[in-house]
């Protein structure tokens, strides 16, 4: 059930980082109250995810899907750059969540 609950305390990361983007510095205050709402509920859902799973692993899978999210949304929905650099350097970083994951089994 933990890892349940990080995961979608990383996806409520991916959801404030996105909504930040959009609050263009916080002078936008519906995406602001969407920033902070998610941060707050990715945060107490970390939280609640670390009475069972390690620090280290909890933080690094939390910010793992948090940095892997942001980069999908940059691509889908923001028009970033897609080139092969940024598909491996994400890669990596899904090859580290996964050893991360079974480390701790």
């Amino acid at each position: 059930m933990a890892w349940i609950i990080l995961f979608f305390a990383g996806v409520l990361e991916v959801v404030w980082a996105y909504s930040m983007r959009l609050s263009h510095g916080f002078s936008r205050p519906i995406p602001s109250l969407i920033t902070l709402i998610t941060m707050a509920g990715s945060f107490w859902l970390l939280a609640f995810a670390m009475r069972t799973i390690p620090l280290g692993t909890a933080y690094t899978v939390w910010t793992g899907i948090g940095s892997v999210g942001a980069f999908l949304v940059g691509i889908i929905l923001l028009a970033e750059p897609v080139n092969a650099m940024r598909i491996l350097a994400a890669g990596l970083i899904v090859s580290g969540l996964v050893l991360m994951k079974l480390s701790s089994s």
